[in-house]
């Protein structure tokens, strides 16, 4: 796992060892990125269910100023922690919290992203859960995007009531799922 383009490319990252996190592959990663193009410079970019927080760093290597990673495992936060400072990069936040108590936190203090990527443990029903709790539309920007990665086996949620399903892509076992706030 690394850090394919931008101010940090080739960086080496690493993840946490023996929890069962799933780190993004480089090829799902360079597709997700390559879909964002020039859209990801000068953009905030909160990565839920961050785990080793690749998504993250490479949104920051790539240009966005503002990167705010979520994870309820402290391992995992100090993981993070770790990855940035093998990149040097800066302009991030990291929070070892609840995903949604985050989203409220973030809420209250009127912060908006671009882009919100989330990557939950496969099988549980986060994805869904995550995209219909009132806060994450809520730091979303108007024209922003939410992308969700899921298994294959997984039941893309479709029927949000403020979000609707613009793109899926599959990339093996993984499929990327792109949602836009309705009528935008």
């Amino acid at each position: 796992m690394r850090v394919i383009a931008g101010k940090a490319k080739g960086t080496r990252l690493t993840s946490v060892a023996g929890l069962g996190t799933r780190p993004t592959g480089d090829r799902v990663k360079e597709a997700l990125f390559n879909i964002l193009g020039p859209s990801i410079i000068n953009s905030a970019f909160l990565d839920l269910y961050a785990g080793s927080g690749a998504m993250g760093l490479e949104a920051l290597s790539r240009g966005s100023i503002d990167v705010v990673w979520v994870d309820a495992n402290p391992a995992c936060t100090a993981q993070v922690r770790r990855n940035l400072e093998k990149t040097g990069l800066t302009g991030g936040e990291i929070y070892t919290n609840d995903v949604l108590r985050a989203l409220e936190r973030l809420e209250r203090r009127g912060v908006k992203f671009d882009v919100i990527f989330l990557d939950p443990p496969y099988n549980q029903g986060l994805v869904r859960k995550t995209l219909e709790h009132p806060a994450t539309t809520r730091v979303l920007k108007k024209d922003g995007i939410i992308i969700a990665e899921i298994s294959k086996k997984e039941e893309a949620p479709r029927d949000m009531s403020k979000l609707c399903l613009k793109r899926e892509q599959r990339y093996g076992d993984t499929i990327l799922l792109f949602y836009h706030m309705r009528g935008s």
